[in-house]
Order: structure tokens, then C-alpha cells, then sequence
């Protein structure tokens, strides 16, 4: 929601993210400690994480930036006022660049499902990730990182058929369940649209302020 609305309104992504953060300062599943303290500060600076929160906020710029270079550059942004390590930037723009690419072959994806793999390939080839995972290597595992959760991430979407199946798939694995979700869930949007009933039971248990920047963020979203 901090991400998108920052973009919406041409703000500054930290001051976004604080302010939101601050107004919903106890969210189902809580802050990171490290992050909960960032948030409570008067004078946030960025602190050298690598965590996996970087890769769960980043998805808005993929869609509001069309050239890969400027989602890329706005990705490496979206984390850098928190999680300014070379991990957790990478671990934004790789997710930033799984959502770009979906969206650039999202019409020839619907027919020939082998281009999932040539993007898997490309976040492959940027990031250096090992996507040669095994179910029972990350069931029940928590892991923090962007460089523990993005392979995983994308390890899923290389296994799903759909939207709920991807979700499914990241909730069963246990664990740090939400922000798994959050990942897969925003680069299975991109190749296979979320379900309807499924958009509209998640948007009616949001308040007012965020119905709001989804309503904006879908209106003005780059073809």
C-alpha cells in the first residue's frame, strides 16, 4: 500500500512507508524487530538488512513503470530506505523483474507455459539464484532473507498452474506463511490474473484508506 501510494502521489517511498507503518503500527503477524524499530523512530535511517520484507513491498513497481530499466531503478529504491544491503535490493528487483517479464509475455503465456521457465531463467540470470530447491529443504523453514524466500518464491511459480494454486502452494509450506504468500502472490497475478471472488473477499476485509490506493493503483496501472 506504501509503495503504491508514494508512486500514485509522487512521494518519497520511505516517508510513504513510515507514515503508513506508523498509522498501522500492529498488523497481523507483527514488524520485524529491526523494521518495527525503524518505524518507530523519528529519523528513520536505512539499517543493512537482506530481509524478505523488501521482496513483499515491491511488487506496485512493476506495474506502474513500463521500461525494465526504471522498474529495476524504482525496485532498488523501494528498499533502500530500509534494506540498503546488495542482498535485499537484489531480492527487490528480482521479484520487480518476475512481474515485469509476466506482464511484457502475459498474452503469449496464457498459451504456451513453457515461457514461465525463460522468465524463471532470466530472474535466474540476474539475480544468481539456485532454484533447484526440494519441498523438503523449505517445509517449515523460516528463513528471513530475501536471498532464503525469493528462490523459494519463484521455485513455486515454476511448480504452479494457477493463482490459488501458487497461493496454496506458499501457504502449505509453513513458516514466515504471509510474506511467502505476499511474493508468490504478486508474481502469480501477473501470469494468471487473481480470481475474482477471490480479488473481492480479500478487498472487503481492507479499510477505507487502502481500498482507496487499490482502486487508484488498478486505474492507472500501465498497459
Amino acid at each position: 500500500m506504501a509503495v503504491a501510494d508514494a508512486i500514485l502521489k509522487g512521494n518519497d517511498y520511505g516517508e510513504s512507508i513510515h507514515e503508513w507503518c506508523r498509522r498501522y503500527p500492529y498488523p497481523m503477524g507483527s514488524y520485524g524487530g529491526r523494521f518495527s524499530q525503524w518505524v518507530r523512530s523519528d529519523n528513520p535511517q536505512p539499517y543493512g538488512s537482506y530481509g524478505n520484507g523488501a521482496a513483499m513491498r515491491v511488487s506496485p513497481v512493476a506495474w506502474l513503470f513500463k521500461d525494465c530499466d526504471d522498474v529495476l531503478k524504482q525496485a532498488k529504491e523501494t528498499a533502500a530506505c530500509t534494506h540498503n544491503h546488495p542482498e535485499g535490493i537484489k531480492g527487490a528487483q528480482t521479484v520487480a523483474l518476475a512481474i515485469h517479464l509476466a506482464r511484457k509475455f502475459r498474452e503469449e503465456l496464457k498459451t504456451d507455459k513453457n515461457l514461465i521457465k525463460k522468465v524463471l531463467d532470466e530472474c535466474v540470470r540476474f539475480s544468481g539464484y539456485n532454484l533447484d530447491l526440494r519441498k523438503e529443504y523449505v517445509m517449515n523453514k523460516f528463513d528471513e532473507t530475501c536471498q532464503g524466500t525469493v528462490p523459494v518464491a519463484l521455485w513455486i511459480i515454476g511448480q504452479s498452474s494457477g493463482f490459488e494454486d501458487a497461493i496454496r502452494r506458499a501457504v502449505s509450506l509453513g513458516e514466515d506463511a504471509d510474506t511467502l504468500g505476499a511474493i508468490v502472490g504478486s508474481i502469480a497475478e501477473a501470469i494468471w490474473d487473481i480470481p475474482v471472488e477471490m480479488k473481492e473477499k480479500a478487498l472487503s476485509y481492507l479499510p477505507e484508506d487502502m481500498k482507496a490506493v487499490v482502486h487508484c493503483f488498478y486505474s492507472v496501472i500501465v498497459p
